[in-house]
């Protein structure tokens, strides 16, 4: 499990990425890289990283279930995930 400072570090970038996108797009737009230079660092989506809904943890992310794959494994051998079955031949 992550520590909950580095989960709610995480919220607190997307709050950030969320208030300056429309003021990054339109100096993007017109080409302001001064501009942008001052806006926070935690302003850009690149600062972002994804982390699991579950555990919070952050590498070893499947994006296409938002879990990582400690977790993934967990709740598909319990059946939690619908449509994911155990294979075997």
């Amino acid at each position: 499990m992550a520590k909950t400072s580095w989960i709610e570090r995480e919220k607190k970038k997307a709050a950030t990425v969320a208030k300056y996108a429309d003021l990054r797009a339109k100096m993007k737009k017109e080409g302001d890289y001064i501009g942008l230079s001052l806006l926070p660092r935690n302003a850009s989506p690149v600062r972002m990283s994804k982390r699991c809904l579950h555990s919070g943890r952050k590498r070893a992310f499947i994006g296409r279930f938002k879990l990582s794959r400690i977790s993934f494994r967990e709740l598909a051998s319990n059946g939690l995930i619908p449509g994911v079955t155990k294979s075997s031949w």
